[in-house]
């Protein structure tokens, strides 16, 4: 592949509005119209309450996610509003970027490693088994999930987990990411990454 550093053995990606389409300012919208008030995150693009960052820690089961969300709601709602409002943002993967993973993987070890939660991957599998007709896990050779680690990012804590857990070297290994912030935390570790942000061409990198 053009333009990759020879030392670079192993490359790990992100999923959410790197593989897989974000919007979520759509689940904003939905816990709105259950009656949620805004409770935005300085960056604009979530929610910045304990409910929702703990979830992504893998502090909360299902149901304790859901009940934290009922407190704050000023109606009953039912189990299956609250996941699909939560699910809202997740929208299609982006078949150009699959395929890019399948070909990297034939000459890089891939990883994956995202900050989610019990709901969205159960989700999101489901989305890409639909779509593709095998599992998400089959592109790499390890998935992390912060809330399966019980660790997220940026913290740098989180990336030392996966290198350890996989037996990787950081200055063997490329981190690719939309958040600059994890980024930032993915550098001090020794990787070498990509901040891919929305203007950015993923497969012009490779």
């Amino acid at each position: 592949m053009t333009g990759m550093a020879t030392s670079v053995k192993n490359i790990i990606f992100d999923l959410g509005g790197v593989l897989l389409g974000i919007d979520a300012q759509r689940s904003i919208k939905a816990f709105e119209d259950l009656g949620m008030p805004q409770l935005i995150k300085a960056g604009g693009w979530g929610y910045n309450h304990p409910v929702f960052l703990d979830m992504e820690a893998g502090k909360l089961t299902d149901d304790e996610f859901r009940n934290g969300i009922r407190q704050l709601l000023p109606k009953q709602v039912e189990n299956d509003e609250i996941d699909a409002a939560w699910c809202a943002m997740i929208l299609n993967y982006f078949p150009e970027r699959i395929e890019l993973i399948n070909r990297l993987s034939k000459d890089y070890r891939v990883y994956l490693f995202s900050n989610t939660n019990a709901i969205h991957i159960r989700h999101f599998h489901g989305l890409f088994s639909q779509t593709f007709g095998h599992s998400l896990s089959d592109l790499f050779v390890k998935d992390y999930y912060s809330s399966e680690i019980g660790l997220r990012k940026p913290a740098i804590e989180s990336f030392n987990y996966v290198l350890n857990d996989a037996g990787l070297k950081a200055e063997e290994t490329l981190f690719v990411d939309d958040s600059d912030a994890n980024v930032e935390s993915a550098k001090k570790t020794g990787m070498s990454t990509i901040w891919l942000t929305p203007e950015s061409d993923l497969l012009s990198f490779f």
